[in-house]
């Protein structure tokens, strides 16, 4: 999970790559079941920058954002699964505790582009307030239809029966 000394390892990290000129982009979810419109996502959000970190769910948020029977895969196996995928640099988690919002960790890493997918609008995208005001953009990811996390759960679960 993500504790206090990741976080500021993924922070000089980031430093580290801000000061070699590099743009860093910020994008989280809980990617529970990684479907092919979540790599598309991922792969968009890198797109417009030169680092990527995702932020993600913790389980305990993900099952208090989509219930009681969430996540399906834990949180150690859905950062190894966008860790492996060569478009995302870091992986960080939040929600541990009863704020399932990402809006700490985004003023914490100061991302220079906040990417969230086009099922949001711009009033509903968690931190875009503070990239704004610190002279960053927010992107709205391509929206991929008929990908969702919840509609395979909910296909597995009619399957099943």
């Amino acid at each position: 999970m993500s504790d206090l000394s990741s976080q500021c390892r993924i922070l000089r990290s980031v430093i580290e790559a801000r000061a070699a000129g590099e743009r860093i982009v910020f994008t989280n979810g809980c990617f529970d079941l990684l479907h092919p419109g979540h790599i598309r996502g991922l792969q968009q959000a890198r797109s417009f920058g030169d680092r990527l970190i995702v932020g993600l769910n913790s389980d305990a948020s993900v099952a208090r954002l989509k219930g009681p029977s969430r996540p399906i895969l834990p949180f150690v196996a859905r950062a190894e699964m966008l860790q492996a995928l060569s478009c995302v640099d870091w992986v960080v988690g939040f929600g541990l505790q009863e704020d399932d919002s990402p809006a700490e960790l985004i003023a914490y890493l100061n991302p220079d582009v906040l990417a969230k997918g086009g099922d949001y609008t711009l009033d509903q995208i968690v931190g875009a307030d503070t990239v704004l005001a610190r002279g960053g953009r927010i992107e709205l990811l391509d929206f991929h239809a008929g990908w969702s996390s919840s509609g395979l759960v909910a296909k597995i679960r009619r399957d099943k029966k």
